[in-house]
């Protein structure tokens, strides 16, 4: 139980430095003082060293937003409040961290993406989960698979751009924005008599 506590602390610790410094900005040392690991721990259980627990944190990040997320649209009554309700709740977790929480991969992608194609392949495989667990909701809607994809990629891209935008200027209008802009695109998608009915386009 120790051994495993451990390593999820590490992996949790790296999580929450990646959010807020970046993979450069982040040292092992950093890791394992805020963690309380000694520092042979890291390359006991990650021995390819920073990359290796790079690309875990990446892959153990991604799923658990992804979770988040689409547990906020399960638990909505219908896919349009869903999509909704996870712009709105980005808004709050904000704005209650003083704009320091938002993608938890979104700082990683953007200094990774022409530098590190070990890392940069990770953040993508989590992009790529999340579309297709998006397009998977969003075709109980709209029938249409490739245009389900086609929203689920736009509403993906609105969420990760206001997150940029709303850290930068301190404020949730970018985030309310492409809010209402998802909303739209998916009841445009759905069509105005599907959109009235439920999840699945009956009740």
């Amino acid at each position: 139980m120790a051994t495993a506590g451990t390593r999820d602390r590490i992996l949790d610790t790296t999580a929450e430095f990646f959010r807020h410094n970046g993979y450069n900005g982040t040292g092992l040392k950093q890791i394992v003082a805020e963690a309380n690991a000694p520092f042979g721990s890291i390359y006991h259980f990650f021995p390819g060293g920073k990359e290796q627990l790079g690309r875990e944190v990446i892959s153990r990040s991604g799923l658990l937003y992804q979770e988040l997320l689409t547990g906020i649209i399960d638990s909505a009554p219908d896919m349009v409040s869903g999509i909704g309700d996870c712009f709105a709740g980005a808004a709050v977790v904000l704005v209650e961290t003083d704009y320091a929480d938002a993608c938890p991969i979104e700082t990683v992608a953007l200094e990774v993406a022409s530098t590190n194609e070990p890392l940069r392949e990770a953040t993508a495989a989590v992009f790529d989960s999340w579309i297709a667990a998006a397009t998977e909701r969003i075709a109980e809607v709209v029938p249409d698979q490739a245009r389900a994809r086609q929203v689920a990629i736009s509403v993906i891209a609105l969420l990760e751009g206001a997150f940029v935008l709303s850290r930068s200027l301190r404020s949730v209008e970018p985030l309310e924005a492409a809010g209402a802009t998802a909303v739209a695109a998916l009841r445009e998608a759905i069509g105005p008599e599907r959109a009235q009915r439920g999840r699945h386009g009956s009740g």
